[in-house]
């Protein structure tokens, strides 16, 4: 169905969200039509911000607020859904739209094959009323249960769309930019130069894509990295893990901006625990690029304040190859913890792969060579 039509239907004016590709038509036409405007949109740091923001949008206005989502994001909205919107709680009623990433017969990367299978089992046993849009469903059909979910708003319950790959269409064309020179490939290139044999730990998206390509065109293993291709936000305390076990050993963990803020909690604790071995490299620009491009809040605050304040010994922000390769050189000679962000631009070749091996063979395959280190 056109997104239009879907936003109309729906008639809510508050939307908050995570990005996800499968829900793009709508997060252009929220850009296109209300951009990042607090009274109407607001893109959050995780799906558990946007459903805390959504209540308190509710509670201001009694109005029903909207939550955009990837499947994937399901998991940090379990919490407040039940122990805060539940009608056995505080009931307050909110609309989630959910990207059906994963969906059983449908081909998709494997981090979404498991949260496929258990989309609408998670949302039922939530007690969240469900109505599934693919491309066939009519304007007339996504109206009746729109009204049937009306019922369920009265009484405090919450409902969700959940949106098959493909069903929203007429999307508005929308650029997303900065003004960063800096090439995301490109500097992930510098960073394996740098780094020699020593292991890395990646975020997920086309970070870990353009690691993986970086090997092949080397020439060079892949068991040097672990690829975090789902988990969002949470490669930084995969890599602490691993560089507090493996304390004679760098430690590389290559992180974004998205995935940062989605759980920048993390970095409290890897500050708390200063590992001497960890370089933690974050590239920031400023978007959910993986996704479609959409506008993260990290181009307008200040990482390396953040992680000094979380207890980062080093921490410094680059914007050109030359400091990029001088900290780098740096970090690997001080034997501390350091932060080096790295401002980059929005966009990849269009011709970016994927990975050829499977995560089961990455996890061996990594495991097995830190046994020799």
């Amino acid at each position: 169905m056109k997104v239009d039509k879907l936003v109309e239907i729906i008639g809510a004016d508050f939307y908050t969200g995570v990005p996800d590709s499968q829900l793009k038509a709508l997060c252009n036409y929220l850009m296109a039509t209300y951009g990042i405007d607090p009274k109407h949109h607001i893109i959050a740091a995780n799906e558990g911000n946007c459903t805390a923001l959504a209540a308190g949008y509710h509670l201001a206005t009694g109005k029903v607020p909207v939550v955009y989502m990837q499947n994937s994001g399901e998991g940090n909205i379990i919490n407040p859904v039940a122990s805060l919107l539940n009608d056995k709680v505080y009931a307050i009623p909110v609309l989630f739209i959910v990207g059906w990433r994963g969906e059983p017969g449908i081909h998709d990367e494997p981090q979404h094959i498991y949260q496929g299978e258990v989309t609408v089992k998670l949302l039922e046993d939530m007690g969240i009323e469900t109505f599934i849009i693919g491309k066939d469903t009519t304007n007339d059909e996504v109206a009746a249960a729109m009204e049937g979910f009306k019922k369920a708003f009265a009484e405090g319950r919450d409902a969700a769309f959940v949106i098959r790959k493909g069903a929203l269409t007429d999307a508005p064309k929308v650029e997303y930019r900065n003004d960063n020179a800096m090439i995301r490939e490109e500097i992930i290139q510098h960073i394996v130069k740098a780094s020699g044999e020593d292991p890395i730990v990646s975020t997920t998206g086309k970070a870990s894509r353009e690691l993986f390509e970086t090997r092949v065109a080397n020439g060079q293993s892949h068991k040097y990295d672990f690829l975090t291709v789902g988990s969002m936000g949470h490669s930084s305390s995969i890599a602490l893990g691993v560089a507090l076990n493996k304390p004679g050993q760098r430690i590389w963990c290559v992180d974004g901006d998205g995935a940062v803020l989605m759980h920048m909690g993390a970095m409290a604790l890897v500050g708390a625990n200063k590992p001497e071995n960890l370089v933690h490299v974050v590239i920031n620009n400023g978007a959910h690029e993986t996704v479609g491009g959409m506008p993260t809040v990290a181009g307008g605050i200040d990482l390396v304040a953040i992680a000094k304040a979380c207890g980062y010994p080093n921490a410094v922000s680059v914007d050109s190859f030359e400091a990029l390769d001088r900290e780098l050189e740096a970090a690997k000679a001080r034997n501390a913890l350091s932060l080096i962000e790295v401002k980059c631009s929005i966009g990849a070749r269009d011709d970016l792969g994927r990975p050829t091996t499977t995560a089961l063979e990455n996890k061996q395959n990594f495991m097995a060579y830190l046994e020799t280190l």
